[in-house]
């Protein structure tokens, strides 16, 4: 089914659309539950801005992300919480699942029947109504379902374009995603954002036209963060959350009676062996 023939119907809807109702509460709890499974499964969450002036920015942001793994959704609730903090977030979820973790409605999560004419018509409308607030944050995973950080070309189904050439003023941010294992047992969360891309209405593309342009945007993103994550260049991102290190306790305690034995500090990292 295509998205374009629900269009004309959607714009008679989303002056009248009901966003799913947030619950601060909720979102304060899931999101201390998050850092701190985060904290428990990864070295360390690291971002980087190529224009940390996006941060800053008012309107509508659609930010559309790689899906590496199942991680996305929680290190992207990490990233909005501590950078994105002042806007009001929102995401399509397939309504299957939704049916199965409703809470995630109060979230700010709304549900998407996969494949049919109702499930575009749902996705335009929800969408195109975040988009309609000055500070709404749309996080969108256009690939669809999980892909290989490495697979290219970088293909985006087309929902996105239909949406982006409806909207009057927006700005597009191509957010990369990986989790490589660098010097420690748990793993690394890489994040990278992309150059943002302006949309404004005044300047018209079709569909097509802004599918294959944010894929393209996006596949840079994800080639530059694949370049600092091959580098091991930490120092080229902020720490938003810092994990595990260390072998484990046995071995780290006796790391620390050695250091502390030779008048040391001691540091858990494995990295420290290195130097």
């Amino acid at each position: 089914m295509s998205v374009a023939s629900v269009t004309a119907p959607i714009e008679r809807m989303t002056a009248t659309t009901d966003l799913p109702p947030r619950s601060v509460v909720l979102k304060w709890l899931f999101g201390r539950y998050a850092r701190r499974y985060l904290r428990r499964h990864f070295h360390a969450v690291r971002v980087r801005f190529e224009d940390p002036s996006v941060l800053e920015s008012r309107g509508p942001l659609v930010i559309c992300v790689n899906h590496a793994s199942w991680w996305d959704p929680m290190v992207g609730l990490v990233l909005a919480e501590s950078r994105f903090g002042d806007r009001r977030h929102h995401a399509p979820i397939a309504a299957h699942a939704l049916e199965a973790y409703g809470f995630l409605r109060r979230l700010g999560f709304f549900g998407v029947e996969q494949g049919t004419f109702r499930g575009a018509r749902e996705f335009l409308r929800a969408a195109s109504a975040v988009c309609a607030r000055p500070d709404g944050a749309l996080w969108l995973t256009p690939q669809g379902d999980f892909r290989d950080v490495r697979e290219r070309p970088t293909r985006l189904r087309e929902g996105v374009g239909h949406l982006l050439a409806r909207l009057e003023r927006a700005t597009v941010l191509p957010l990369a995603i990986e989790y490589p294992f660098w010097q420690e047992r748990t793993p690394e969360a890489l994040v990278l954002a992309g150059a943002p891309i302006p949309v404004d209405g005044g300047s018209r593309r079709r569909p097509r036209e802004w599918t294959a342009l944010v894929a393209r945007r996006l596949e840079e993103t994800q080639d530059s963060l694949a370049e600092l994550s091959i580098a091991r260049r930490g120092e080229a991102f902020e720490t938003l959350l810092g994990g595990r290190a260390g072998v484990g306790w046995i071995y780290d305690s006796w790391r620390r009676l050695v250091a502390r034995v030779r008048g040391r500090s001691f540091h858990d990292e494995h990295g420290e062996l290195d130097r």
